[in-house]
């Protein structure tokens, strides 16, 4: 890979491109890498993606290249996208944030529920969101195919047959060129805006005074929520109230605003934490240090399209949500793992519309259900109204529905499934259940590579191949040269070899109520495709050809998905 200057075709224009050359088809081509329009965490975590895939990619980073430290911005991960970070950043990130070891709700002298972390239930990982960005931007300076161009705003963009072109402004301004555009540029998105591209949407659906401060709490290490709290409140606070602990006795406290713009002082703000501390440790001066304050508010919009011809949103510049304790930056990193292995594959093997169109299809139909959810219960639990009329037959109480969104849980905070995907094949004569629905994330089990490692299935994760999963039991015992060639594993070997796309096959002990001999076919994004009987080659082709989208190339008609 080179970065070189190049002036196009009818244009004076000078570029800076940065190209590889790759071979395809039994010819040699060149390909301009992808540009990632913004520096966050979704925009990094893309462009760390793309490159473990061997896609060349430069990052427009309007900043200077760092994050200023704010202590009470911060972010929850769920147990998938903080492996999913984790693999891309390269290092654990336990130490720099905490994993719970519980959770609890309360109303206002009683505990209402408990709930401990474990294997059942992992526990999320809270982190300082400028922690998170600097492990995944340091990971990124290590790339060699990764550029990061900061100072560089994008002003301008235009759409050509074969790539795209865009301007920046700042001491680097000037115009680059790409294969792919992706926006991941926040809220006012300007790609977005330069598509013309609708976000409509609530404003300020939820209103928060935050501060993080260091102090001692009877709950270690374990995250709550306390609604209607029994001692007297002072200004403009609704009666609720979450504590979640960071490393080093960091508490960030979050009050729920009532609607309407008052204005939170910092003299409220020192008052209500002083009060807060009081109630929880019966202290008249509890003993604490404040770090950071801020006021977070949480609008709720999803843009119409997630993608124009060769441009592509994701995070906060195609989606806003965040109520009820769910967490925006959660989804826009699912849309970088969703989005990175399709662009891989379309980059290396040229375009292919299904599969590019599925980002948007898959991504923005669980988004949209997310948003529709939390719209749904909203009115039961900040408005009063009746919950019985909003969910029909639903027996749980407010403090449960409030708990999903906190945990990841249920309709407001699960992670979605792709169960609908275009992508998904059709039912098989072999399918066989397993305690993970089609479509939906595989569980986290020990197997066995093929260079005869043990480890996790998610580490084999975001290389671009589909995972082939046989469930073995009793390999786990012996040395894999002992049965690579015994049993179902040379015909389950040949069939892998000659799947449509590049796939890594691996074995495991168990899998939840996986039968021995089940094969699981697993995207490169760790969803499930579907779970088969045995050693079934022509079903387990069926179902790669489509996970990939079918074996329609577009080739020329790369542009084509402009709507």
């Amino acid at each position: 890979m080179h970065t070189f200057c190049d002036r196009a075709p009818c244009s004076n224009r000078l570029f800076v491109s940065v190209r590889q050359d790759i071979t395809s088809g039994g010819g040699r081509r060149v390909m301009d890498p992808v540009i990632v329009a913004g520096a966050g965490p979704v925009g990094l975590a893309l462009a760390l993606a793309l490159a473990r895939q061997d896609v060349p990619v430069v990052v427009l980073d309007e900043g200077p290249g760092s994050d200023a430290p704010r202590a009470a911005r911060t972010v929850v991960l769920r147990e998938d996208t903080a492996a999913f970070v984790e693999r891309l950043a390269g290092v654990p990130l336990g130490r720099a944030g905490l994993r719970w070891t519980g959770w609890r709700a309360m109303r206002r002298k009683q505990t209402t529920c408990e709930v401990a972390f474990g294997e059942d239930l992992p526990a999320p990982l809270h982190i300082a969101q400028h922690v998170l960005t600097g492990a995944l931007r340091a990971a990124l300076t290590r790339e060699p195919l990764a550029e990061l161009a900061v100072d560089s705003r994008l002003d301008a963009l235009e759409q050509e047959d074969t790539g795209v072109v865009v301007h920046t402004r700042g001491p680097r301004g000037t115009w680059w060129r790409g294969s792919y555009l992706v926006g991941c540029d926040g809220p006012r998105s300007t790609v977005r805006k330069l598509q013309d591209i609708r976000f409509p949407g609530r404003t300020a659906v939820e209103r928060h005074a935050v501060a993080a401060v260091r102090t001692e709490l009877p709950w270690t290490d374990e995250a709550f929520l306390h609604r209607m709290p029994p001692w007297r409140t002072t200004g403009p606070f609704a009666g609720e109230i979450a504590a979640r602990p960071l490393p080093d006795g960091v508490w960030r406290l979050d009050w729920l605003l009532p609607p309407g713009k008052d204005l939170v002082t910092p003299e409220l703000l020192v008052t209500r934490i002083r009060e807060t501390l009081s109630g929880w440790t019966g202290e008249s001066s509890p003993a604490y240090e404040l770090l950071d304050t801020g006021v977070h508010t949480v609008h709720h919009r999803l843009a119409r399209r997630w993608r124009a011809g060769r441009v592509f949103l994701a995070g906060d510049a195609a989606h806003l949500l965040g109520t009820l304790g769910t967490q925006g930056l959660d989804e826009g990193l699912r849309d970088a793992e969703n989005l990175a292995w399709k662009l891989a594959s379309v980059w290396h093997h040229g375009p292919h519309e299904t599969l590019l169109d599925s980002y948007q299809t898959e991504r923005r139909a669980i988004v949209s259900a997310r948003l529709r959810a939390a719209d749904q219960v909203l009115p039961a639990l900040r408005g009063g109204g009746g919950l019985r009329s909003l969910l029909p037959g639903a027996a749980r109480g407010h403090d449960a529905l409030l708990m999903d969104g906190h945990l990841g849980l249920g309709p407001v905070g699960a992670p979605g499934s792709y169960a609908d995907s275009p992508l998904m094949p059709p039912r098989l004569d072999a399918e066989v259940p397993v305690d993970t629905p089609v479509g939906a994330p595989v569980a986290d089990v020990m197997v066995t590579a093929e260079d005869g490692s043990f480890v996790r299935l998610r580490e084999r994760l975001g290389r671009g191949a589909l995972l082939v999963v046989l469930v073995a039991p009793g390999t786990g015992v012996w040395e894999r040269r002992h049965w690579v060639s015994a049993g179902v594993m040379p015909r389950l070997a040949a069939a892998v070899t000659a799947l449509p796309h590049r796939a890594e096959l691996l074995v495991a002990e168990n899998y939840p109520g996986a039968a021995p001999h089940t094969v699981l076919l697993v995207r490169p994004d760790g969803h499930l495709v579907t779970a088969l009987g045995g050693v079934r080659p022509a079903d387990l082709y069926s179902a790669a050809e489509a996970t990939v989208g079918g074996t329609e190339r577009t080739g020329a008609r790369a542009g084509a998905g402009a709507r």
